[in-house]
């Protein structure tokens, strides 16, 4: 398995969340690393994407403030802290690795994707 996500579960409304994403080291060494989620019956969304050398990080809106993504260089891990979690944060959560470094929001940009993890807010 060359991208291993881990870490969610059901929580709280307002409760926190760190997904994990562990990754080989050539996949790890991708440009660009991001996290989407899916939700049942809709379309898979972009959450945040890092960038490999500058740390640069970006952000959709709906969790802007809220989320945090962050890798450890020397663990070859991609982190999402997750906090003030909604009902609307419920999906599952998918890490992914694009190579070119296109800075994109596509999921169609991403070429390796890890298998995903349920994460589930109830209020």
């Amino acid at each position: 398995v060359q991208l291993q996500a881990s870490g969610g579960g059901l929580v709280q409304v307002g409760d926190s969340l760190r997904l994990s994403c562990a990754a080989s080291v050539r996949i790890y060494s991708s440009t660009v690393m991001g996290w989407f989620r899916q939700a049942p019956g809709k379309e898979r969304e972009f959450v945040a994407r890092i960038r490999r050398g500058s740390g640069t990080s970006y952000y959709s809106d709906s969790v802007k403030g809220r989320f945090t993504i962050s890798r450890d260089n020397a663990k070859n891990t991609l982190y999402l802290q997750m906090n003030s979690l909604k009902p609307e944060d419920t999906a599952v959560y998918f890490c992914a690795a694009d190579y070119q470094g296109s800075w994109s929001s596509r999921p169609s940009e991403y070429e390796l994707w890890g298998q995903g993890t349920q994460v589930t807010v109830s209020s």
